[in-house]
């Protein structure tokens, strides 16, 4: 799918989905590959912590894994180190059971589809295409548009803007606190999945209004969920 660099045709409202962990089952994948070019690099992070920190831009979860302190002059290594790694997934990078249906189901009812997503464009376009929905997803928010990365709002109010919305109009759908936090800064409702590795209070005290064991789950529950309808939808 192409990324798209403009706002799309405003259709009532926009759902914006986070990628890994909530549609795609990359998290720990991220984890092993950031573990790994730390420690190549001299820097033993237990892969424990390196998962809190999924889903986080990489400056972000530098500084909370070496500190705000730290000699920045290796980030761009070890990033570059973490992509070649990742990429070596690639091939195995596969939906969360419900993630394809999900999207699709969203689409028929009525919503622009987003994806919105501190991973790289390149990554994105992997992911795009194992999910197989592009042909309903109206655009993709990545790290490459806004670096800073979660849990700023950026990546939140880049994607309400390619979807021509204003933030009382969507609902982001994540799987990580950061998610959560991201989507109140952004002043955007939210819905959690737990395929992120987090937990359910968690994800609530994150401000997510509703957290389901997957998305297969919001799927089998979407007609009593936000998601039944978007906002202005007749």
């Amino acid at each position: 799918m192409a990324m798209s660099e403009s706002p799309v045709e405003d259709v009532g409202g926009a759902v914006l989905f986070g990628v890994d962990g909530t549609l795609m089952d990359t998290v720990y994948l991220h984890t092993v590959a950031w573990a790994e070019a730390l420690r190549q690099r001299g820097r033993l992070v237990p892969a424990a912590l390196v998962h809190r920190n999924i889903g986080m831009g990489t400056d972000a979860l530098l500084d909370a894994l070496l500190g705000t302190d730290r000699d920045r002059g290796g980030d761009a290594a070890l990033s570059a180190a973490h992509d070649t790694l990742y990429a070596q997934y690639w091939s195995r990078v596969v939906p969360l059971p419900g993630a394809h249906d999900l999207v699709r189901a969203c689409a028929v009812r009525g919503w622009q589809v987003v994806l919105a997503s501190s991973a790289t464009r390149g990554e994105a376009e992997v992911m795009v295409r194992a999910l197989g929905a592009g042909d309903v997803i109206a655009a993709v928010a990545t790290s490459a548009d806004v670096p800073p990365g979660e849990p700023a709002p950026d990546v939140v109010r880049l994607a309400l803007a390619k979807a021509g919305v204003p933030a009382e109009r969507a609902l982001f759908v994540g799987a990580a606190a950061w998610d959560g936090q991201a989507a109140a800064k952004a002043g955007v409702r939210c819905l959690g999945v737990l395929t992120g590795g987090w937990t359910r209070h968690e994800l609530h005290e994150a401000g997510m209004d509703a957290v389901y064991d997957s998305p297969a789950e919001l799927l089998a529950r979407l007609d009593d969920s936000l998601l039944a309808a978007p906002p202005g939808w007749a």
